[in-house]
């Protein structure tokens, strides 16, 4: 429940009470003008203490009352006046007692519970014992009176001690509440921190798998061409062909990558074909092993990224001169794809930084697979990955 809505609804039960206090207020005193018992000037003796209780409610009680916690020492000031006023009234006229209803309430929502026990007891038993001592009543009157009187008290400690757990009780769901509350609020934005930082991730390893590796590719063999202009035309123009294609394959993965959907060399072809063509663009040779079949989006996506990066490293850290082979392997159960170089390799523990190796780690665990990276200096490198598929079903 918002701020607004309740206070709204704090308002309209004060209302209520407010309601509450002045029809038993008003009761009381037609009740105590129309007594029997008592002369016409006690009634109206009776009658007139209850009258400056309306000004001290309106003035100090309401406000105690909405107090959160009200004020001790004011509470007790107050209902002291309140009591100066009523236990008098009580004492002439007994009809008055009927704003015990009104005032015993109060006790319990100003005062701490000790405190509203002495205050209470002190609306029950001092009207009886004035009442007793100013008018000597008849045994049976007497008995009759000091019942009700203790009946009344009991009632009125019962039903206040209650009241007091159930307030506390609400408080403390109120409490719980607000905490569960901001906790969730707390939940939500982390929640929403840890998403962007995933979604962040994600567009990080992909723009390092595509673009990226793109943009190197294109940085190589401009180089290449550069050095085959003045001797090897043709070898150039293969290259400047091979520059084309990459070029315009960086397109269809930046819009791929913006629409969400699937990598471009997937896109209508089958993992095979992908991986031929991403072999050719590096000087690559590739060899299927196995029954061909399609597989869910998400081993495949796998397998390209990881023949990407791979086939990007050994470019770059092997040179273009060494032999790449990629070799993709499909199995009842697994589909395996490794990337093998005859360059001068590196130490794999020393490795450290970058998008690469962890990238291609985190993407075949994402799948359930495995990513392991062989090399050792001056005897090439292998990548493989291999991640689970469904098994097929047997005739």
């Amino acid at each position: 429940m918002s701020d607004a809505a309740s206070a709204y609804h704090w308002e309209r039960s004060f209302r209520l009470w407010d309601t509450y206090f002045a029809l038993v207020w008003a009761a009381t005193v037609a009740y105590v003008l129309a007594a029997e018992q008592s002369g016409w000037p006690l009634r109206t003796v009776a009658a007139a203490l209850l009258v400056p209780l309306v000004p001290l409610y309106v003035g100090a009680g309401r406000r105690l009352i909405r107090g959160d916690p009200p004020d001790q020492w004011q509470a007790v000031v107050y209902l002291a006046a309140a009591l100066a006023l009523f236990l008098p009234s009580a004492v002439l006229a007994g009809e008055t007692r009927v704003l015990t209803f009104a005032l015993i309430p109060q006790c319990f929502m100003t005062l701490r519970l000790r405190s509203a026990l002495v205050a209470v007891a002190a609306i029950n038993l001092v009207p009886v014992a004035g009442w007793a001592l100013l008018w000597r009543p008849n045994a049976r009157d007497l008995v009759f009176n000091a019942l009700f009187c203790l009946v009344t008290l009991v009632f009125s400690v019962a039903l206040g001690i209650w009241t007091i757990r159930i307030i506390e009780q609400s408080q403390g769901r109120a409490e719980l509440i607000a905490e569960l509350d901001a906790s969730r609020h707390e939940i939500g934005r982390l929640s929403e921190a840890h998403g962007a930082l995933a979604e962040r991730e994600r567009l990080a390893r992909e723009i390092h798998d595509t673009l990226a590796q793109g943009f190197t590719s294109l940085v190589m063999l401009i180089q290449a061409v550069e050095a085959e202009l003045d001797h090897d035309l043709p070898e150039a123009r293969r290259h400047l062909r091979l520059m084309d294609e990459t070029a315009r394959q960086n397109l269809a993965e930046a819009r791929a990558l913006v629409a969400g959907g699937a990598p471009a060399d997937l896109d209508g072809a089958s993992l095979p074909d992908a991986l031929g063509r991403l072999a050719a663009r590096h000087d690559a040779t590739l060899e299927v092993t196995g029954p061909v079949r399609m597989l869910p989006a998400g081993p495949e996506v796998v397998a390209l990224r990881a023949c990407q990066e791979a086939l990007a490293n050994a470019r770059k850290h092997a040179g273009s001169s060494v032999a790449v082979g990629v070799a993709l392997a499909y199995a009842d159960d697994m589909l395996t794809v490794s990337v093998r170089d005859d360059g001068p390799g590196f130490d794999p523990g020393a490795a450290r930084g970058g998008y690469g190796l962890a990238g291609l780690r985190a993407r075949a665990v994402e799948v359930g697979g495995t990513a392991e990276v062989r090399s050792a200096p001056g005897v090439g490198t292998v990548v493989t990955v291999r991640l689970p598929v469904l098994r097929r079903e047997t005739p």
